[in-house]
């Protein structure tokens, strides 16, 4: 599909000039999708006879001038994001036959600036984990190395962007589920900051940290994205429109931009080869005309902590919605019992969010409260802290986005702690509150590399601009 779209703009420019129209990007994605999603598992549910109707609407409007900013652009929607009259389900049993009632406000933009839905993504059931092995329904393959996970949980998101089955793809990003994928997948990914894109139409994960963003195979398209979604939306008390002030001093220039590198992410346990291509991205940024300068985020370290104490809480409480008699999965009318009840049907979760309720619960109950939320909390003051005094000495700061690239399938499903570290660069962005981008900038073992920036909160149009500069430089995966 690479060779039909290879962006978004260059799409809409082949549409206007009438050298290919939407009705065949449809027919030809649609076959790609029936030999290659059944191997890849990036989709859960395609939706073709309703993608080749919605670009016959779409041929007509280029035809008769009337062509909306994105008529005719195909779009992966990550399965926790609800789409109206479509099975929703977060990759889970849990929620097995909900037909969402309503359609959520980033998804809407899409759709009424004339996108189109390939299908619903592959996804860690309710947006837990780091590989998407952890879907009810499979796990999705990494579409550089079928062997390999694609990273999570916006796998499917990831692998249909990379693989060339859509044009971009939605995510959400609790601690790096856009970005890390991204990074394993060989594409771009991008966290904007928290509560900039209305939450209104995502199953919640964990409200304090969940933001939605695109997955894009450039800057540019994940620029057009999330100038879609972005804004304020009376549906959502956290969202709003972003202010940020700064600016580059000339169009894919870097002089005067100062760009932080913590030495706490630079520490026996990152990978030798990955540090090496994220060095190389480092030296591009300087040729740039960035300045370099080394920083210390000292409490940088306990983010991992804090996070996997944190987000545990926030999902025990946003999960107890899911109690086996409102949804799809309740066993109530077979059980001896109303407690037989809850247990047979709170069972069709999987064990991760089975493991997370437990821990969040048990961290919010009495006695334990200030023992383990509250210092958790207390933690993310100090890291938002040590962001907000870097902020005083630098314009971004530059981190790899994972410690590895992707590893292959079931070689860390069963050591909890393996995988959650898989996440240690991404999750201080959630905690804080800032953007954060993830860019492919090499490879290690034939498997690509991503290099993560990042921003003072509302500076996402900044970001983007600093991003651009750096892909169009051309370090990406083929370097």
């Amino acid at each position: 599909m690479a060779e039909l779209f290879p962006s978004i703009q260059e799409t809409i420019a082949a549409y206007r000039a009438k050298t290919l129209m939407p009705s065949q990007v449809a027919a030809e994605l649609l076959s790609r999708l029936e030999k290659e999603n059944p191997e890849l598992n990036a989709y859960l549910r395609t939706y073709g006879t309703e993608m080749i109707e919605a670009a016959k609407r779409a041929d007509s409007a280029y035809a008769t001038g009337k062509a909306r900013p994105l008529e005719g652009i195909f779009v992966g929607i990550k399965d926790n994001l609800l789409v109206s009259g479509t099975l929703t389900g977060s990759a889970s049993k849990m929620l097995e036959g909900y037909v969402a009632p309503y359609t959520g406000t980033a998804v809407k933009k899409l759709f009424d600036d004339g996108a189109i839905m390939v299908g619903k993504t592959n996804m860690d059931e309710f947006a837990m984990g780091s590989s998407t092995e952890n879907s009810a329904y499979g796990a999705t393959k990494n579409p550089k190395d079928l062997t390999c996970v694609p990273g999570g949980s916006s796998g499917g998101s990831a692998a249909a962007v990379a693989s060339g089955l859509c044009h971009i793809a939605l995510g959400s990003d609790t601690g790096g589920s856009i970005r890390q994928p991204a990074s394993l997948c060989g594409c771009v990914g991008f966290k904007p900051t928290y509560g900039s894109v209305s939450r209104y139409g995502l199953m919640s994960m964990a409200s304090s940290l969940d933001v939605i963003g695109p997955l894009a195979n450039s800057v540019g398209d994940a620029r057009t994205v999330f100038n879609t979604i972005r804004g304020g939306d009376e549906r959502d008390a956290t969202s709003h429109d972003i202010k940020g002030a700064k600016k580059l001093a000339a169009p894919g220039s870097l002089k005067g931009v100062k760009v932080g590198v913590p030495r706490e992410y630079f520490l026996p346990g990152l990978d030798a080869d990955v540090e090496g291509c994220v060095q190389k991205g480092i030296a591009k940024l300087k040729e740039l005309g960035a300045e370099i300068v080394e920083i210390s985020l000292p409490n940088a370290e306990h983010g991992l902590a804090a996070y996997y104490v944190i987000m545990p809480a926030e999902v025990s409480t946003n999960l107890s919605r899911f109690d086996g008699v409102r949804y799809p999965a309740s066993k109530m009318k077979s059980a001896a019992s109303l407690i037989d009840g809850y247990v047979k049907s709170r069972a069709a979760f999987g064990p991760e969010p089975q493991r997370r309720i437990m821990v969040g619960t048990y961290v919010l109950s009495a006695g334990y409260y200030d023992a383990y939320y509250r210092q958790a909390e207390k933690v993310r003051g100090l890291i938002i802290k040590d962001f907000n005094d870097a902020w005083q000495q630098v314009d971004l700061i530059v981190s790899p986005t994972s410690p590895t690239v992707a590893w292959p399938i079931g070689e860390k499903v069963d050591d909890p702690l393996a995988m959650y570290l898989s996440d240690i660069f991404t999750i201080n962005a959630n905690l804080v509150g800032i953007p954060s981008i993830s860019l492919p900038c090499g490879e290690a073992d034939g498997m690509p590399v991503g290099i993560q920036l990042a921003a003072p909160r509302d500076e996402d149009m900044f970001l983007l601009d600093v991003a651009e500069a750096f892909e169009k430089a051309g370090i990406g995966s083929a370097d």
